[in-house]
């Protein structure tokens, strides 16, 4: 039986990812759950996340999806690869659970001329390291430096990433990361909530610095994984429908899909755990 592919975040960045996904690849149903009720997963320990993003991805395993992205950089930095080394085995080995941060890692060697490489993103990625030691699996010659953006998911989910007040906490962490590295020359916005937040980031960094939202190589990378993997590709519905699924309340999540997709949704509230 052919299922939607499942997209899941803690909060409502994955909303960024899931709108590039389904630009690349709009013939595929989509089921997205946001765990709002419970997010933000940043400042969470590795356990807790973990458990949390098992339940979400064992719900959309009910649900029918035989493949879950998961749209959020926290759960793939701490939840990812305990589920598919623990959890997969024991529920489907046929089925699929992948994450955000290895596709950005795999391109970013093209995308660097000085290997020196900057990281936006929540407390949690950052602790975690999970991208420094991605992209020196595959590039052990980029130097990755890493800064916390505390403040910038509630500028986002508050409306106020276009405001005057944004640009102080955007331009303090553009300033911090430039004197940690100055040959810096590549930025990965490692959190889905960035992008919306990209007019301020490129007012604050130097013109030489390239910024890369992860929204599009997740999308690609995603497209080439479906074409070498045909088996699971036939049983993902194709009839370009999105369905949406919360923890929180259903209004808090239709106004915050107007920021980031900016269209109406209907959503669903369920519980996890």
């Amino acid at each position: 039986m052919k299922a939607p592919i499942g997209i899941f975040d803690s909060g409502y960045g994955g909303l960024t990812i899931l709108d590039a996904i389904r630009r690349e690849l709009p013939q595929y149903d989509y089921l997205y759950l946001g765990d709002n009720a419970r997010a933000p997963y940043g400042p969470r320990s590795f356990d807790v996340v973990y458990e949390f993003t098992r339940q979400a991805v064992h719900e959309l395993f009910q649900r029918g999806c035989q493949l879950v992205i998961l749209g959020c950089n926290t759960a793939s930095a701490k939840a990812l690869r305990t589920i598919q080394q623990r959890d997969l085995p024991q529920w489907d080995p046929s089925r699929r659970v992948l994450g955000v941060i290895r596709p950005t890692a795999e391109v970013i060697g093209s995308l660097t001329e000085t290997r020196h490489v900057g990281i936006f993103a929540t407390e949690g990625t950052i602790r975690s390291d999970s991208y420094r030691l991605e992209i020196q699996k595959l590039w052990p010659d980029i130097r990755v430096t890493g800064v916390a953006c505390p403040f910038w998911v509630p500028l986002v989910e508050y409306n106020e990433a276009d405001s005057p007040g944004a640009d102080y906490f955007v331009k303090k962490r553009c300033d911090q990361l430039l004197s940690a590295d100055p040959l810096i020359d590549a930025v990965i916005l490692g959190c889905t909530h960035y992008p919306l937040l990209l007019p301020k980031i490129r007012r604050y960094m130097p013109l030489s610095v390239r910024i890369i939202p992860q929204g599009q190589y997740v999308a690609t990378s995603l497209h080439d994984y479906l074409s070498r993997h045909a088996d699971l590709r036939d049983r993902c519905s194709t009839g370009g429908q999105t369905h949406y699924l919360t923890t929180e309340n259903p209004d808090r999540f239709r106004e915050q899909a107007q920021i980031f997709l900016r269209q109406p949704v209907d959503v669903t509230t369920i519980t996890l755990g």
